[in-house]
């Protein structure tokens, strides 16, 4: 179906679909507290069956909440501790010389890539040989080994995280990777109020038990569902304008993005918008996409694409603040065509 002939599905659909969504939320919000806007967004990602880098200090609930999706989908979890002396093998499997019926043959060993959900721990631990391991399964869902492609298993998500600080022994993650995640997502420390709770309600801090809310067909639907919400064209208009923005050429660049920004975003961020605007919408009970999901998907799926300039490191501008100056800069309706144009 084009966006010619998208027509908005039902007020009905629509309802159960949230409803589904919701309670995925719900649960994800009892085990870990005090991040609703986290949580919001990896869902809308998941929604959009795209890749999320969770960047934060030890302790503030990365791995737990991937463990917590991976729980309540009913999805198969695999989790890697990503260290210097990781092999790409040891992430996609290998062949291993193995006897049968009297003759000796190379027998292919799945590694961990082959699930639903992989934890990718401290990716940037890993040497680059071996994070471009994942290249090929994040954006093609598929293992080449020995000559041979091998499906991964349908969905295919993989959920990284990364320490800000500890940053000695580490290799940082070339462009062609991060442009792999959909959504780079900020883990931000914990309110005083959340801590009270914490230690009031749970013992050694152990999250309660979880138990699955969503079937594999469930899931199925609802990314059939999201791909249904309709993105008018005055909203895929906004967010490529966005995207080509971000560019410091570009006549529509502002100040910030000239000064400080060597390399805009690829056309992976226009798309990965798209799609997560899609995946929020339906969570907030929306069958097309508004201005207001754009601008809130458009920071988590913009600020690690751009490559910035020395000089921001200087002055303290971060791939969030770029974002946050084009938001303001760009208007939502293009300047000369009718203003009467509506996201609907």
């Amino acid at each position: 179906m084009t966006q010619a002939d998208h027509q908005l599905i039902s007020p009905e659909r629509v309802a159960a679909g949230q409803e589904k969504v919701g309670r995925v939320v719900g649960a994800l919000r009892r085990v870990i507290l005090g991040k609703e806007q986290t949580i919001d967004e990896v869902v809308a990602a998941l929604l959009a069956r795209g890749h999320v880098l969770l960047e934060g200090l030890p302790g503030l609930g990365k791995t737990e909440l991937v463990k917590a999706l991976s729980r309540l989908l009913s999805l198969d979890f695999r989790r890697i501790q990503f260290t210097p002396d990781l092999l790409p093998t040891d992430i996609t499997g290998s062949h291993i010389l193995q006897e049968r019926d009297g003759r000796k043959d190379f027998v292919f060993h799945p590694g961990p890539v082959f699930t639903n959900v992989l934890l990718a721990d401290e990716i940037n631990r890993a040497s680059p040989k071996t994070q471009a391991a994942l290249l090929e399964a994040m954006q093609e869902h598929r293992v080449t080994a020995f000559g041979e492609t091998r499906p991964l298993p349908d969905p295919f998500f993989v959920l990284a995280t990364q320490n800000p600080i500890e940053l000695e022994g580490t290799y940082p993650l070339p462009e062609a990777q991060l442009d792999r995640f959909m959504f780079k997502v900020d883990i931000a420390g914990v309110e005083r109020s959340v801590l009270e709770e914490i230690l009031a309600t749970r013992v050694h801090g152990e999250p309660p038990p979880l138990e699955p809310v969503l079937s594999a067909s469930d899931l199925h639907d609802l990314f059939a569902l999201v791909d249904a919400v309709h993105l008018p064209r005055a909203v895929a208009n906004y967010v490529a304008r966005l995207v080509a923005a971000s560019h410091p050429a570009s006549a529509e660049a502002p100040e910030a993005v000239r000064t400080f920004v060597k390399h805009g975003c690829s056309p992976r961020a226009a798309i990965a918008i798209g799609a997560a605007a899609r995946g929020l919408a339906l969570l907030r009970g929306k069958p097309h996409v508004g201005f207001d999901e754009v601008r809130r998907v458009a920071p988590p799926a913009m600020a690690h694409r751009m490559v910035l300039d020395y000089a921001a490191r200087l002055d303290a501008w971060d791939g969030r603040r770029v974002v946050s100056a084009l938001l303001d800069a760009i208007p939502e309706i293009e300047r000369g065509l009718p203003q009467t144009l509506e996201a609907r």
